[in-house]
C-alpha cells in the first residue's frame, strides 16, 4: 500500500536517487544532469512558502515517487508548476494519482487556481499520466533546449479550470 506525506530534507538522497535513474535512463525529463540531496534540498527550501513538495512510501517507507508544485517565472501568480517522478518500473501503478490527490490539496490550500506541467513532447507516458488526471493541452514549444543543448518539443498541459496567461 501506497502512503503519501509531505517531503522533508530527510527524503532528499531518495529522491536524488529516483530522480538521477530517471536522468540516466533519458527521454522523459528536461533534466539532463544528475542531482545530489543537496541540489533537491535547495531546491525545496526556494519558494518554501509558496511551494509544497509531496513523496510516496512503500510498505517498507521507502520512498517511490515524489512531486513538487512551485511557482514560475512563465506563469501568472494564480498558477503554479508541477513535476512528478516514480521510481523506475514502478511507473503505471497508481502513484502518481496518489501523489496527485495530496498535491493538488496542498495548491489549492496555498492559493493556487491551476496547475501547469511542461511535458517533452516524447515523453508518452508523461503525457498519458496528465491526461488521465484531466489535464489538458494549451500550448507546445516547437524549439525548446535543454540544459545539454538538446532540442525538443515541451508542451504546456494543465487544469482544465486553466485561465489563459
Amino acid at each position: 500500500m501506497i502512503k503519501v506525506r509531505t517531503a522533508n530534507s530527510l527524503d532528499a538522497a531518495s529522491m536524488a536517487r529516483i530522480l538521477n535513474a530517471i536522468i540516466e535512463k533519458g527521454g522523459t525529463t528536461a533534466f539532463t544532469h544528475r542531482v545530489t540531496d543537496e541540489t533537491i534540498i535547495e531546491w525545496m527550501c526556494q519558494n518554501h512558502e509558496q511551494a509544497s513538495w509531496q513523496v510516496a512510501l512503500n510498505n517498507d517507507d521507502a520512498v517511490v515517487g515524489f512531486q513538487w508544485v512551485k511557482p514560475a517565472h512563465y506563469l501568472p501568480d494564480e498558477a503554479v508548476d508541477i513535476a512528478t517522478f516514480v521510481q523506475t518500473g514502478q511507473t503505471g501503478l497508481g502513484i502518481g494519482s496518489l501523489l496527485f490527490k495530496v498535491t493538488q490539496t496542498a495548491a489549492k490550500a496555498i492559493g493556487y487556481k491551476w496547475i501547469n506541467a511542461n511535458i517533452r513532447a516524447d515523453n508518452k507516458g508523461g503525457l498519458i499520466y496528465y491526461k488521465s488526471l484531466g489535464f489538458v493541452e494549451y500550448e507546445q514549444i516547437q524549439a525548446a533546449t535543454l540544459e545539454n543543448g538538446q532540442v525538443l518539443s515541451l508542451i504546456h498541459i494543465s487544469e482544465p479550470t486553466r485561465r489563459t496567461p
